[in-house]
C-alpha cells in the first residue's frame, strides 16, 4: 500500500500535457527490490490460487485464508513503506493494480457462486470501467496515473475483509449465522466508500484537465 497517502491538490500545470516535475509519484525513487513491492507481487500471485480454490475444488476455507492473507499484506506493505521509507514508483503502480485485480476477480468468482448479488458486482465493476476510462484520458494528456486516495484504500480493505465473511456466511451453522451481519455491513460500507473514492478520482482528473486548459489559454493570450 505504498500509495496509501492521498494525492495532493493539483499543482499548476507548467506545460500542456506535462506533469509537474518532482510531485507525487515522480518524487519517489525508481527502485524495484523492496519489501512492499514483494508483498504486492505476493498478493498478485494469490489471485489465481484464490480463483482455483473457489471455483475448482470449492475449498472455501482455504480461499478465505488466501483472502485474509491478501488483506494483511495490503495493510502491511503500506505500513512498511512509510515506516522504512521504502516507497517507490513501481510500488505506486503495483499496489492499486493488485487491489483492483483482487476486487474484480473476487467479485466475479463470488457472483458465479451466487454469494454476492448482481447489483453489487455491477456497481463495483462499473466503477473500475469508469476509472479505466479516466486512466486513458490522463495518458492521452501526458499525465501519469494519480495516486490512490486514502478513501479508496479504506474501501478496499473493507471489501477484502467483507469477501471472506460473505463466503463464511454462505455456509450453514452458527458460524455462518454470526458472520452474515458483519460481512454484509463491511460489504455495503466498502461498496459505498469504493464508489465515493471513484467519484473523487474523476473529480481530480477533471480538475487537472481544467487546469491544463486554463494554462494553455493563458499562454496563448
Amino acid at each position: 500500500m505504498t500509495s496509501s497517502s492521498g494525492p495532493s491538490a493539483p499543482a499548476p500545470v507548467p506545460g500542456a500535457g506535462t506533469p509537474p516535475a518532482g510531485t507525487g509519484r515522480d518524487a519517489l525513487p525508481d527502485r524495484i527490490w523492496t519489501v512492499p513491492n514483494a508483498l504486492s507481487v505476493l498478493r498478485l500471485l494469490g489471485v489465481p490460487l484464490f480463483l482455483w480454490l473457489l471455483l475448482g475444488p470449492e475449498e472455501d476455507g482455504w480461499a478465505v485464508v488466501v483472502l485474509m492473507v491478501s488483506g494483511f499484506t495490503d495493510w502491511a506493505d503500506g505500513k512498511i513503506a512509510r515506516s522504512m521509507d521504502q516507497g517507490s514508483r513501481l510500488g505506486v503502480l503495483l499496489d492499486p493494480a493488485a487491489d483492483r485485480l483482487y476486487i474484480v476477480s473476487t467479485l466475479v468468482a463470488l457472483a458465479l457462486r451466487d454469494v454476492v448479488p448482481v447489483w453489487m458486482m455491477a456497481l463495483l465493476l462499473g466503477r473500475e470501467v469508469v476509472l479505466g476510462v479516466m486512466l486513458l484520458v490522463l495518458r492521452a494528456h501526458g499525465w501519469p496515473p494519480l495516486q490512490v486516495h486514502y478513501l479508496g484504500k479504506a474501501a478496499t480493505l473493507l471489501l477484502l475483509y467483507a469477501f471472506p465473511g460473505l463466503l463464511l456466511a454462505d455456509g450453514d451453522g452458527l458460524l455462518a449465522t454470526l458472520a452474515a451481519p458483519f460481512a454484509w455491513a463491511l460489504a455495503i460500507w466498502g461498496t459505498a466508500l469504493y464508489l465515493l473514492a471513484g467519484v473523487f478520482y474523476v473529480i481530480q482528473v477533471v480538475g487537472l484537465l481544467a487546469a491544463e486548459r486554463s494554462a494553455g489559454r493563458g499562454r496563448r493570450s
